[in-house]
């Protein structure tokens, strides 16, 4: 017997390609003769390509894939044969596939029939489902006034970071910065949320926002065929699964509210086994689990689940459904409100969406819909209304609100009177409404009773239902609860809804709800303001602020949570008159006024509260908008900051928060980093009055988010600072120009390097954009600042409003840049027009993209510094025209010989290079060697540096043969030691010949030779230094004899090379035969005492062309004459000749008068001397003997200074009596440490000798005294330094006396002397008179009269005498008292100090020195200017800005220790630009915020060296 075929109604292509995944899992479990049946229906060609696919599951799927796209009857008997041969075959699959193939032998006849049958009951249940499915939505949609397309409406997908704690465990700030708890959206349709299956999907939304309908509208969909896949929908509702009290079983459940037809049992039995063989085909949809009383059973207290048809209770059942512990393929769509999503526990493939309400125009167009039918002029009236309402149009984003405030509107045109008050509140909405609802009961007749006084005894009873099944979490009324008249009154007017039930018995009845939650709610709160049996405590345990930060601890709630913000609502005063009309009592209108006052009395306590989290601000903001009290309002206003976290934002939240920020009276700072908000919101912004920082930082703010935020931000006139999420950064820098202050952004939302070069064109492009840091790609933070002087001023593109080019700055640290990118971004910066600096630190660029960087040398002129160092420091500088020069410094790469080709052929095209920098490269000598080959053809005007590039001696030669490949090098210096120094020096102004110096070099004889080889080719005269060389003494020697052999070298000089004595005699004399000039310096430890004294006396004897030696600390100084005489005229005959010695010192070598002796015959002989100098020399009876047999030959002397040690009064007395007496003899310049009195002293001051004489502290007053009568008497005295000298009455007199005669006086120091006597004396007479005794001063150069106690009177006695000394060079009149005439004194001396250099002026007691400031001007000739430690204020900074650009040649100024603030540094260095002369402005001790961004000028010094 065989079955007859029944023909498939669809297209059979369209099954196999719809059952594709199904039929490759049958195909896998099947043994080869099936695959070979079906192989034989395949074509050879293609047959050969599948069957070489070495995995079965790859040739399975190709095979099915092959038949997708084959013909019918290919593909019919493709399923025939699955169908005659596979085993274990799925039921759907098998019911499919019996329809098509009908009964073949080989399949038991039973078996097809008995799955034929199934098919039919499956077949029958699905067109009753859909039937049910269909009725459901059909009573649901019947207020709907446009229709509903899934494909058009949007929800946002949402994915979530761990979810957060409870609000009162949160740190709102730390949570924000790691994006904890933070979600990103992206749009999808609601139709998309059916198309992927076996998954579980909550759709979030607040109440009113449409879930009902638009999961009806799914199962209408599903019933009309949109979703294939699924085969079977039960579309359940909470507010029904209150009623079940019992356990059930998942059948029981179904078939509860979707029973099988006629109640059959052999029906039901067939469909659930269905579902248990083929939950993937099966969708659950729960509606409204915010309505459910209960809370879902967390899966891991669930039982195991083994038997399907064990009854569970209905928590358990339902969470193992949504949690997938049983039937884990279905598909679960739970639909609640966004506060309840915690209870969904993240089942694998969980998926969270919300829906997100009208945007503006979706408003309008449900407006337009809602009153087509009600005539034109009332239909443009009403939208027109409600779209110019800011208050009624936030509200109606939420489309059930919307329809409610549709609704009212149409009330409000219908009463009579033209004076149309609007609601400004929800509260005052819903009274609207109720009033709308009363007034169809009559048929819209209206009498002259108020309808809330006519109807009051049914709105009191309604509203204490209202309350009643709030407390008891009861939304659906049995018909039992509700009154006859209160249920006739209350679906005539609209307040109620009959609903159809069935009970869990299976019987049906009906119930009773509310029009909606919110409408419950609302009553609720009306019976709570006007209820006598409310007392006061009750009220206030009702004004709980709501969080929106919930965990899974939290209570089940039914309700919206509206409760409190409804009884705010009715605190207000336009609800006055209707609470009063409800109450319907005496004395009424006093008792609602303290219900009222109570709530806001309430309100204004949480305002107090500093404790308040982000949702709960928002929830007291909603409250006092409700209350439209403006004084609650100024009260929660008086925050500094809106704290705002991971929340969403809706358009009455907004219109809420600028409620209050608009009373506040003080600017606020509204920070909603985190926070979900649409862009259509963005249009309250404008009533936030106060809000002068705003904050935005998500990753989920988009380009359309900024593209609405750039156009509500010109509106925000109190702005001044603005933090925004990265995204939207790139629109901004094209779009807004009017911030006052920055726009910021915090956020890790991973910015790419097209975003860094666009931010590069921005920063170039954008006139008032002033600084970018992108750090890190901006990944972790963003930040623009704009120029605040071009907000009214955008018209200039380059210059702010003083003419001066903006300094713009991109910071890129730390960022990842690919070299394609770093072309990219070059491209853009060389196009900037400003002062611009780009800080690349720690950039890990590759070489490639380094050399990208310091092409921009080449390709713009205006690049003034390029500065990388490898994952460290580095940026490069523009400036507004042409560079003069530029730097370029490239250090801490890894450099091949490639790359200082590829280098070197980028440097070729840089005219402007000053400074090249290549230190610690790794060059090594091959590296190096390449470079010096391309050096001929760079043009660098100053130095470059090879330090650190690990070169050995034979690199070094290669940097010493640059002097001769390379006619531009002037100096080579190589340290091959610890310091790894190597630097290469070009032509300067003023600089003769070439200087070569190498230290710690090592050389060994093979490299000796090459040096000097190298330097024997030297075009021109050429300074040789060698210092720390470690030289052998066979190699020392040879290179000693070359040195004096090098025509070419002019100077030489050995440091610490180690020579001996010997040795140093041996070059000495060596360079006897030498016939040019040279200058020798030698170093070594040993050279001080009695070892170089005996030394120099050897020279002297070894070589007679010695002009002039000179011993400093453990170095000599040996400059010989050319040699035009035959070396054999003084080889052994020196004892016959006179050296050409003219000079000779001794300087603080510890050589004392014992050492002297050797030099006696040597220094006899030298007629020519004309200089002498011995400093630090400890004088004993040996050293005055020596000056006395040395000095009388001395015949051509002309100059002696002597800095004497511990002389006793009769050295010091043999010493001066051995001086000249020949008239060639001009200057003694003695300092004396005097053991001894001065009696003697005036014997050697002679009236004809030109002396400076120094003295020094320690002594008596009478020794002063005797000092002084000495001095005085010395009419050519040239210096006097009498620092800290002790002087009483008699002394400063005879010292007064004096000077009067000391006309040829040039230098006078008289710092710190004490003066033992009356302060009357010091103060006024003494000091005066002493003063007064400068008249006769005629060729002053330097006056230093520190601690002197000057006052106005003395400081105008000096002044007087300023204009006569035409060449004062220093002035110093420090530590002295000046007043507010002293420092007008100065200021006219200073007018005429033409040469003056240097002013000091620390401390004189005088803050006000802005005229001393304004006078320098007149000084010329100034360099030096200190005017610390005078607590001088900003003022002073303004003067000196203003005069320092006069002072040409100032180098240094000094502002220690005054009290100039940040602004008045800023002034300081913004003129320094135009102080090219300036090297140091000392700023330490000053309150100055160094690190302030206008201060990073390296001149000015804020240490305190």
């Amino acid at each position: 017997m065989r079955m007859e075929r029944v023909d498939w109604p669809g297209d059979i292509l369209t099954l196999v390609a719809q059952e594709a995944s199904a039929l490759v899992e049958l195909l896998c479990e099947q043994n080869s003769g099936v695959l070979d049946r079906i192989f034989a229906l395949v074509e050879p060609k293609t047959l050969d390509h599948r069957q070489s696919l070495t995995n079965t599951r790859d040739r399975v799927s190709a095979i099915v894939d092959y038949f997708k796209s084959s013909d019918r009857n290919s593909c019919r008997q493709f399923l025939t044969i699955v169908y005659q041969y596979s085993e274990n075959i799925p039921l759907l699959l098998e019911t499919t596939l019996v329809s098509i193939a009908g009964y073949t032998p080989g399949k038991p006849c039973s078996s097809s029939q008995n799955h034929k049958h199934l098919f039919y009951h499956l077949q029958s249940y699905m067109d009753a489902l859909k039937s049910m499915v269909l009725q459901k939505y059909e009573s649901v949609a019947q207020a709907v006034v446009k229709d509903i397309r899934l494909e058009d409406t949007w929800v946002y997908l949402r994915h979530r970071n761990p979810p957060r704690g409870k609000d009162r465990t949160i740190q709102p700030q730390a949570s924000l910065d790691n994006h904890e708890g933070e979600e990103s959206e992206h749009k999808v349709s609601v139709e998309s949320l059916l198309k992927t299956t076996s998954r579980v999907v909550t759709l979030l939304g607040q109440a009113g926002s449409g879930k009902t309908l638009l999961v009806h509208c799914l199962g209408r969909d599903w019933a009309e065929g949109s979703f294939p896949s699924i085969h079977l929908l039960f579309l359940l509702e909470f507010r029904q699964l209150n009623l079940i009290s019992r356990d059930l079983s998942l059948k029981e459940l179904l078939f509860l509210f979707y029973p099988a037809c006629d109640d059959d049992e052999e029906q039901s039995d067939a469909v659930f086994e269905f579902i248990l063989s083929n939950p993937e085909k099966v969708c659950f949809i729960f509606d409204g689990y915010d309505e459910f009383r209960a809370k879902l059973t967390h899966p891991e207290k669930l039982e195991s689940i083994n038997d399907p048809n064990k009854p569970l209770p209905l928590t358990d059942l339902l969470s193992g459904l949504c949690s997938r512990r049983f039937l884990p393929d279905c598909t679960v769509l739970v639909t609640c409100r966004p506060r309840d999503v915690t209870d969904m526990f993240g089942s694998p493939g969980f998926i969270t969406c919300e829906l997100q309400g009208f945007d503006r125009l979706g408003v309008k167009e449900y407006a337009e819909q809602y009153f087509h039918k009600k005539g034109d002029e009332l239909k443009k009236k009403a939208v027109n209304l409600l779209m110019n309402n800011r208050h009624l149009l936030s509200m109606s984003h939420v489309p059930g609100l919307c329809h409610i405030c549709c609704v009212c509107m149409e009330h409000l045109f219908s009463s009579d009177g033209t004076d149309l008050q609007l609601p400004t509140s929800l509260t005052q909405i819903y009274m609207q409404i109720i009033l709308a609802f009363l007034k169809r009961i009559n048929g819209g007749v209206v009498s002259g009773t108020s309808p809330l006084q006519r109807y009051r005894s049914k709105i009191v009873e309604m509203s204490q239902l209202a309350l009643k099944g709030l407390e008891e979490s009861t939304i659906v009324f049995m018909d039992t609860d509700v009154s006859p008249e209160l249920q006739e009154f209350g679906v005539k007017s609209g307040i109620l809804s009959c609903v159809k039930l069935t009970r869990e018995d299976g019987s049906s009845g009906y119930g009773f709800t509310f029009m909606h939650l919110t409408m419950q709610e609302f009553l609720a709160a009306l019976h709570l303001m006007t209820s006598q049996n409310i007392t006061e405590s009750q009220l206030k345990k009702k004004l709980n602020l709501k969080t929106r930060w919930t965990t899974k601890i939290d209570p089940k709630s039914v309700f919206t949570d509206s409760l409190h913000v409804y009884v705010c609502g009715l605190a207000a005063e336009a609800c006055k008159s209707s609470l009063v009309q409800l109450k319907g009592a005496e004395g009424t209108t006093a008792w609602v006024q303290k219900r009222q006052a109570t709530v806001r009395n309430v309100l204004l306590g949480f305002a107090g509260s500093t404790s308040q989290t982000g949702p709960k601000i928002v929830e007291l903001c909603r409250c006092a908008h409700e209350t439209q009290d403006a004084k609650l309002a100024r009260a929660i206003g008086s925050r500094p900051q809106f704290e705002l976290r991971n929340i969403r934002l809706n358009a009455v939240d907004m219109d809420s928060l600028a409620f209050v920020t608009a009373a506040a009276d003080q600017n606020v700072c509204l920070d909603i980093g985190g926070c979900s908000i649409d862009p259509d919101c963005l249009e309250i912004l404008p009533s936030f009055k106060n809000v002068d920082h705003l904050i935005f930082r998500s990753r989920k703010y988009d380009d359309k988010f900024a593209e609405a935020l750039c156009g509500i931000l010109r509106k925000l006139q109190a702005l001044q600072k603005l933090d925004i999420a990265l995204q939207c950064v790139f629109l901004f820098s094209k779009e807004c120009i009017c911030f006052s202050e920055n726009l910021h952004s915090v956020s890790e939302n991973g910015v790419d390097m097209d975003g860094v070069v666009m931010l590069a064109s921005a920063i170039c492009n954008q006139k008032n954009l002033r600084k970018v840091d992108a750090s890190e790609n901006g990944k972790k933070k963003l930040v623009l600042w704009f120029d605040t002087s071009r907000r009214h001023n955008s018209r200039q593109l380059t210059t702010n409003v003083t003419g001066i080019h903006l300094h713009k700055k991109l910071s890129l640290t730390r960022s990842d840049i690919k070299p394609v990118y770093m072309t990219k971004l070059c491209k853009q910066l060389v196009k900037c027009e400003n002062l611009l600096d780009i800080d690349l630190s720690h950039v890990d660029l590759s070489t490639n993209g380094a050399l990208l960087l310091i092409r921009s040398l080449a390709d713009c002129q205006r690049v003034t510094a390029v500065e990388l160092r490898h994952q460290a420091e580095a940026f490069i500088k523009f400036v507004p025209e042409k560079a003069e020069a530029a730097i370029c410094k490239l250090t801490e790469y890894k450099l091949c010989k490639s790359n200082v080709e590829k280098l070197s052929r980028i440097l070729e095209n840089c005219p402007r290079l000053s400074e090249l920098d290549l230190s610690h490269n790794l060059l090594h000598d091959e590296g190096v060697k390449c470079f010096v080959d391309y050096l001929p053809k760079l043009k660098i005007s100053s130095s470059v540096s090879l330090t650190g590039n690990q070169i050995t001696q034979v690199g070094a030669l290669h940097l010493v043969n640059s002097m001769n490949t390379c006619e531009k090098v002037v100096a080579v210096e190589v340290s091959l030691g610890v310091e790894d120094q190597s630097l290469i020096k070009f032509v300067q102004e003023h600089v003769n010949g070439k200087t070569l110096r190498l230290r710690e070099c090592s050389f060994e004889v093979i490299h000796l030779k090459k040096l000097v080889e190298i330097v024997n080719r030297c075009p021109r005269l050429l300074t040789l230094e060698l210092s720390s060389n470690s030289l052998h003494s066979q190699g020392l020697f040879s290179l000693l004899d070359s040195l004096v052999e090098l025509s070419t070298i002019q100077t030489v000089k050995l440091r610490s090379n180690g020579l001996s004595s010997e040795q140093i005699e041996y070059f000495v004399k060596k360079l006897s035969s030498c016939h040019q000039h040279r200058d020798t310096r030698i170093e070594e430890p040993w050279l001080t005492g009695n070892a170089v004294a005996s030394l120099i006396a050897k020279c002297l004897n070894l070589q007679p062309h010695i002009k002039e030696i000179s011993v400093n600390r453990a170095s000599i100084n040996i400059i010989t004459e050319g040699n035009s005489r035959p070396r054999s005229t003084f080889v052994g005959h020196s004892e016959n000749f006179s050296p050409a010695l003219q000079s000779i010192s001794f300087d603080d070598c510890d050589i004392e008068g014992q050492h002297l002796a050797p030099l006696t015959l040597p220094i006899q002989k030298c007629h020519a001397l004309q200089d002498l100098r011995f400093s630090q020399l400890k004088v004993d009876r040996k050293g005055a003997d020596f000056f006395s047999a040395v000095i009388p030959f001395l015949r051509n002397l002309r100059n002696l200074t002597l800095d004497l040690k511990g002389a006793a009064e009769d050295e010091v007395a043999t010493l001066m009596a051995a001086l000249p007496k020949t008239t060639s003899f001009e200057s003694l310049r003695c300092v004396v440490f005097l053991l001894t009195p001065l009696s003697k002293f005036k014997v050697i001051l002679t009236q004809n000798i030109y002396v400076s004489f120094h003295s020094c502290s320690g002594w008596t007053a009478a020794r002063g005294r005797d000092l002084v009568r000495g001095l005085v008497q010395c009419v050519s005295l040239a210096e006097i330094r009498l620092d800290s000298v002790i002087l009483d009455e008699e002394g400063i007199t005879i010292l007064a006396q004096g000077f009067s005669r000391l006309t040829s006086l040039r230098r006078l120091s008289l710092n710190k002397i004490r003066v033992v006597t009356s302060e009357t004396f010091v103060n006024g007479t003494g000091i005066l008179c002493l003063l007064a005794s400068f008249k006769g001063f005629r060729q002053m150069e330097e006056i230093e009269l520190e601690s002197w106690r000057i006052g106005d009177s003395g400081t105008y006695e000096l002044v007087k005498y300023i204009p006569s000394w035409t060449e004062l060079v220093k002035l110093s009149l420090s530590e002295n008292q000046f007043g507010q005439q002293g420092s007008m004194s100065l200021c006219e001396g200073l007018m005429s100090m033409k040469a003056l250099k240097i002013l000091h002026l620390t401390s004189i007691g005088s803050s006000d020195l802005v005229g001393v400031a304004s006078s320098l001007k007149h000084c010329p000739s100034i360099e030096d200017v200190s005017l610390s430690w005078n607590l001088c204020d900003d003022s002073l900074a303004r003067t000196l800005a203003e005069i320092l650009p006069l002072c040409t040649k100032l180098k240094r100024l000094d502002l220690e220790a005054n009290n100039i603030t940040t602004a008045g540094a800023t002034v300081i260095a913004k003129c320094l630009p135009s102080c090219p002369s300036i090297e140091v402005i000392r700023l330490w001790r000053n309150p100055i915020a160094k690190e302030d961004e206008n201060l990073k000028d390296q001149r000015l010094n804020f240490s305190s060296v």
